[in-house]
């Protein structure tokens, strides 16, 4: 070695033969340890929070394969699920591991779904440890890595958030395949080939984030040996195409959902400028993780600021050259990771409604990580280290408890958001959708007159506001409805709902034709649009016309089999065309799927009574009054006297 590359480098600490039992070796087991309790105390109080409505609802508790996944319909779900995107976003395995969960303890303990995501975090902390202590780093300088990777602020909204299951649960797999090919490489052992591909692959199905993992494996080749070779590269063809299939197969999704459509700085320049900031903002919040919200809205215009971070793409590229020149493995190493692994997400094609999102830190923030706790090693003589060490994963823990509880519910998620930046449409939108499911009327309508002041195209809240003036009824505020989708169709004609929600408020307003016109239009747009079908068959019903009654809610019924209150309707409608016995068979799937249901019993037993079936019509009687339904006092009488 030439004098002008004498320094320390990453190789020059050796690996310990220890790894090879690392079951077996109490102080990395001890280190291991240490890292995951910090973690799971930081996260250990998700398991009392609710969902928060932001994607949860599309991911999870509206999500149809989920919330109906049955024993007999399980492999029918399943293939729904890896064969549909969610908004645009092709993660199946994460929506099925929701289902998974539906099925062993139902959709009202999202607890337990926050403590999985705690659980998949804590996971990938023992396989950060692992990776670093075969990286060559000894048990102190891998507790800091894992613990930084455990308790680091920007690790919330990926562990906290239940729709992130994706990030912790593609982390586990990509965690899971870097660390058998470093291990394949530091003790050159041929194996492990299967393991690493069918690793990456169920991560592309958790992630398309996934897809940077070959080159994440070029960054260990080069860390390992000091050099990328021809072979390194080849070796990963496969792996390539597998990541190519899935990034196209991704971008493909994003683009038919408009998630790649551009709404502001649209100049291949202007988007530059905006993922270059981002990049530095990034590294910057590895050091100080300042300011941290759920949403960053994109500025109003674009500043010297932010121009000034178009200085990171030379910066960055020269640092790169540098230190590959200079040997220093590990700082090239650590950027390259952390720069591979961020770069497809930096809005430079942007998908989204902001332009950072602390998730996408996720598994690149490693390669910063690893360049910390190697100094701490190099320099483990120095008391002053811990003491910085210490100091910062105290005050990192103490900012992760208290960010993440801001997770807690809708309320608390967007009010932290608006208090970040209230220049968010969205964050005021999703406060009111909460506030109004609450009940919170004046609340959740001035939050809407926040949102239409920052932007008065957004057809969505105008949508949101007049849900709330049909709800609260009467004339006049039933106009206000209409004058509000109104304005939601103006800026929007091609949602369905927009119609649907329009002409129900005109049916309550008594103007059937013009409630008739927007429920056809809108099934005309979406013909699967279940609220339009059950809105059309109450028309239908109450018109009297029961044969076109009956057709729309069958409509309705095979888009949601699960609804149980119109299989009811179903059996309802049936009766009054005077087909009683042909009724019977809806009522019973009522109670099947609701069997606590008394008002279900009281009808079937009215109706068994009409047809003379009086064993059939006590019994249901005697279950209605079992459940308590409210029971006409004359039937009462009739019962009783049979």
């Amino acid at each position: 070695m030439s004098k002008k590359n004498n320094k320390v480098k990453p190789n020059d600490v050796k690996v310990d033969e220890p790894m090879k039992s690392f079951w077996k070796d109490k102080g990395a087991l001890l280190s291991a340890g240490i890292a995951i309790i910090f973690g799971l105390i930081c996260f250990l109080q998700t398991v009392n929070f609710d969902y928060v409505n932001w994607d949860d609802d599309k991911n999870v508790y509206d999500n149809e394969l989920v919330t109906t996944i049955t024993a007999d319909n399980f492999v029918e779900n399943t293939k729904g699920i890896f064969t549909t995107d969610v908004i645009g976003n092709y993660n199946p395995l994460p929506i099925w591991t929701f289902a998974l969960e539906n099925l062993a303890f139902g959709m009202d303990s999202p607890g337990k779904m926050h403590m999985n995501n705690v659980f998949l975090h804590l996971i990938c902390v023992l396989l950060i440890f692992r990776i670093s202590r075969l990286l060559g780093l000894k048990n102190g300088a891998a507790l800091l890595v894992a613990l930084l990777f455990a308790i680091h602020p920007m690790r919330v909204e990926s562990v906290a958030w239940i729709t992130e299951r994706k990030d912790v649960l593609f982390g586990v797999f990509f965690l899971g395949a870097l660390f058998y090919y470093v291990k394949r490489k530091v003790y050159g052992e041929k194996k492990y080939t299967l393991i690493i591909t069918v690793l990456f692959i169920l991560a592309l199905f958790s992630k398309i984030q996934a897809v940077v993992l070959p080159l994440s494996m070029i960054a260990i080749d080069y860390y390992l040996s000091g050099k990328i070779t021809k072979k390194d590269i080849l070796s990963k063809i496969p792996l390539f195409a597998l990541s190519l299939a899935f990034g196209i197969f991704g971008i493909m999704m994003l683009k038919g959902q408009g998630s790649l459509e551009q709404a502001v700085y649209n100049t291949w320049w202007e988007r530059l400028t905006i993922g270059s900031f981002t990049y530095f903002i990034y590294v910057i919040k590895a050091i100080v993780p300042f300011e941290l919200s759920p949403i960053y809205p994109y500025p109003s215009k674009l500043t010297a600021g932010h121009f000034a971070g178009l200085l990171m793409i030379p910066t960055t590229l020269y640092f790169l050259y540098y230190t590959y020149k200079k040997e220093l493995k590990v700082w090239f190493f650590g950027i390259l990771f952390f720069t591979f692994n961020i770069m497809f997400l930096l809005q430079i094609i942007g998908a989204g409604q902001g332009y950072l999102a602390d998730r996408f830190t996720y598994i690149a923030y490693f390669g910063l990580f690893f360049i910390a706790g190697y100094y701490v090693q190099k320099f483990s003589s120095k008391t002053a280290v811990y003491i910085i060490a210490s100091i910062a994963v105290i005050v990192f823990s103490v900012i992760t408890t208290r960010q993440t509880e801001i997770w807690e519910n809708g309320e608390t998620l967007w009010t932290h958001a608006i208090a970040q930046n209230d220049r968010s449409v969205l964050s005021f939108r999703n406060r009111a959708i909460y506030r109004r499911d609450l009940k919170q009327v004046q609340g959740a309508l001035e939050d809407c007159t926040s949102a239409i002041n920052l932007d008065s195209t957004d057809s969505e809240i105008y949508n949101t506001r007049a849900k709330l003036y049909f709800d609260l009824g009467g004339e006049e505020n039933l106009k206000k409805a209409v004058a509000d989708y109104d304005k939601a169709i103006q800026y929007d004609t091609t949602t369905s709902d927009f119609y649907s929600n329009r002409g129900a408020a005109h049916i309550q307003l008594g103007h059937t034709e013009l409630g008739m016109y927007d429920l056809n239009k809108g099934l005309e747009i979406n013909p699967k649009n279940a609220v339009n079908y059950r809105n059309r068959y109450l028309m239908y019903r109450e018109m009297g016309d029961y044969d076109k009654a009956i057709k729309d809610v069958k409509s309705y019924l095979k888009l949601r089999p699960e609804d149980a209150d119109m299989w009811f309707e179903h059996a309802r409608c049936m009766r009054l065309k005077k087909q009683d016995k042909e009724s019977i068979p809806f009522f019973t799937k009522a109670i099947e799927l609701v069997p606590n249901n008394g008002f279900f019993y009281y009808e079937r037993s009215k109706t068994y009574y009409t047809m003379g079936d009086m064993a059939n019509a006590k019994k249901d009687y005697l279950a209605a009054n079992e459940r308590r339904a409210e029971i006409d006092p004359e039937y009462h009488k009739l019962m009783q006297a049979n």
